[in-house]
């Protein structure tokens, strides 16, 4: 494909010189081989000749670029001792699908708010790559709109978009082709001279979950995954796979060309600051880790509800289901962080080595316990806020009859000594009374009832959203001349700090450009996370001509917790936290 035919000419300002002709392309490209991810890192390099663009190719008009100002600093005190130690270096964020919906609402105002903080530095700039035919400008003037209409973008200073839109520039093309890829190859070159002689870059995936072999290959035979004259490292949004067979396929397509060490798979609820604080609170406290095990703990309920029905998201929602939208990745993550051990060491290997070993320990969800550990539902009609709203299958572009459930309940058994015996009840739906998410570590009781009444089991809640927090439940005696024992909460709220949280993807995408994988979930957790939901998946993935499988839907009322088979599953001895 050409360059964009319809682009006119732009004029260039009078200082600015024009930049050299492209420079021959990187000769060969590192790959690695197929494998575990053990065996990868000792596998021999793959080498693969970057093709050349065709000889009747027309030339592309030149942009000179230069390093532009770095944006408003100083404005949050907070972040001060961030801008001093977690500068990247200069780099390029290369987004694929940078006109759809995630790029727009949160991957924009996630990069505009680090820029204008001072976070990138001022050699960096963004690349959009898309499929519609737009020019540079078009792009430009799309992503400051995105800004202004986005309810994730920060405060903007005065100036700050007519500098940021100096960063932006924009590419088009068929993501199976090479040309678009190799125009990519071009960009990179440009910032090359901009950025002190390195080629840094970080490829978003922010497209659909079937471009992302393409996308990943295409890179690879373009040679943009070598890393000789900068590092390259590409980040994958979640859904990672359809089921466990289908993610493996794709960690082995992927590793064609990607080490794993330049792999990161995003899941942006562990860039939310209270899932980072349960860690912090966990094991910088000496009066939390000696009662966080079997000895004091009864259960641990994981909450995920949304009050929010499909949002024109039927296609995607029908073919996954909330076990795959919500269960495997995001209920999964928090719950390797809640029970794993203590890491070695705070970096990325250690932390990520426990959450496996937690993963590997859960015990094991064949087709015959489904029934007795997991719950599923789909919402009817019923009253949100006041408003009646209508029930799953009336929802537009929904297949009638649809048997896709949208809320579900699991209890984990995980065979290790710290938990053994401690079941953890994750649950996470759609259309329930609001939207919440919350960690909940529920002690048992007294081992001796001295008190008249009896009394209620201590909780410490972390509230991931919203209200971002932690807070700790006890009984205290009530003032009067009887002893009577009330509830009472300790609570700490993020404001209290007077600062504004940052958006999780702005700590991932920082993360990603400083080389940090703390918090992107690695292979083998991806790998175990598929394995302990795919019993639940084979038992609810209802055929055709198979009529007997099919659940009776709907079996809960919007607006309500969830269907009461998920009071059951909880056991008569406990209940459901009412948040």
């Amino acid at each position: 494909m050409t360059r964009k035919t319809k682009e006119t000419a732009k004029a260039e300002p009078a200082a600015v010189k024009k930049t050299a002709p492209k420079k021959a392309a990187s000769a060969s490209a590192e790959t690695k081989a197929d494998g575990s991810a053990a065996l990868k890192a000792a596998a021999p390099k793959k080498t693969s000749a970057k093709k050349a663009a065709p000889a009747d190719k027309k030339p592309r008009k030149t942009r000179a670029r230069t390093p532009s100002d770095v944006g408003a600093d100083g404005q949050n005190p907070f972040r001060a001792m961030m801008r001093r130690s977690r500068a990247p270096e200069p780099a390029t964020l290369v987004i694929f699908g940078v006109t759809g919906d995630l790029a727009k609402r949160k991957l924009l105002p996630a990069v505009f708010g680090l820029w204008q903080d001072g976070l990138l530095g001022s050699a960096f700039n963004i690349v959009g790559v898309g499929r519609q035919d737009m020019t540079d400008e078009a792009f430009k003037d799309f992503a400051i709109e995105a800004l202004k209409s986005s309810k994730e973008t920060d405060t903007i200073q005065p100036g700050n978009l007519e500098k940021f839109r100096d960063l932006l520039y924009y590419e088009f093309g068929d993501f199976a082709a090479d040309d678009v890829y190799d125009r990519v190859g071009q960009e990179l070159d440009r910032a090359e001279e901009a950025h002190g002689g390195r080629k840094n870059a970080l490829f978003y995936l922010s497209t659909p979950p079937s471009l992302f072999e393409p996308i990943s290959n295409g890179l690879g035979r373009l040679g943009l995954a070598d890393e000789s004259e900068g590092w390259r490292r590409i980040v994958i949004e979640k859904p990672f796979g359809h089921d466990l067979h289908s993610a493996r396929a794709l960690n082995d397509a992927i590793h064609k060309v990607w080490d794993e060490s330049q792999v990161y798979r995003i899941d942006h609820y562990l860039g939310k600051e209270t899932v980072q604080n349960l860690m912090a609170i966990r094991f910088g406290n000496a009066i939390f880790e000696p009662i966080w095990n079997r000895g004091y703990v009864d259960h641990v309920q994981i909450t995920a509800s949304e009050d929010l029905g499909l949002e024109g998201r039927a296609g995607y929602y029908e073919e996954a289901g909330v076990v795959r939208d919500m269960l495997q990745n995001h209920l999964m993550q928090l719950f390797a962080l809640t029970a794993m051990e203590a890491p070695a060491a705070f970096d990325a290997d250690a932390i990520r080595d426990e959450k496996t070993k937690v993963l590997r320990a859960v015990k094991p969800i064949p087709k015959s316990r489904v029934k007795s550990v997991a719950v599923r539902g789909q919402y009817g009609s019923g009253t949100m806020y006041g408003e009646k709203v209508t029930g799953y299958r009336e929802e537009p572009n929904v297949r009638p009859g649809s048997a896709t459930p949208t809320y579900v309940a699991v209890k984990l058994e995980v065979d290790n000594w710290r938990w053994q015996g401690v079941p953890f009840f994750l649950r996470t739906g759609k259309r329930l009374p609001k939207k919440v998410t919350e960690i909940a570590v529920v002690f048992k009781r007294p081992p001796l009832g001295i008190f008249p009444g009896g009394l209620e089991r201590n909780v410490l809640a972390f509230r991931i959203q919203p209200d971002e927090g932690v807070s700790l439940k006890f009984s205290s005696k009530m003032p009067g001349q009887e002893m009577v024992l009330r509830e009472v909460v300790m609570d700490f709220r993020y404001d209290a700090f007077g600062a504004q949280l940052e958006s999780p993807y702005s700590r991932l995408i920082l993360d990603a450009l400083l080389g940090d994988a703390t918090l992107f979930p690695r292979e083998d957790e991806v790998d175990h996370a598929w394995q302990i939901v795919s019993g639940i998946l084979e038992m609810w993935d209802t055929k055709p001509g198979q009529p007997d499988h099919a659940p009776e839907f709907p079996n809960y009322t919007s607006g309500t917790w969830g269907p009461e088979a998920a009071d059951e599953l909880i056991g008569p001895d406990r209940r459901w936290r009412r948040l």
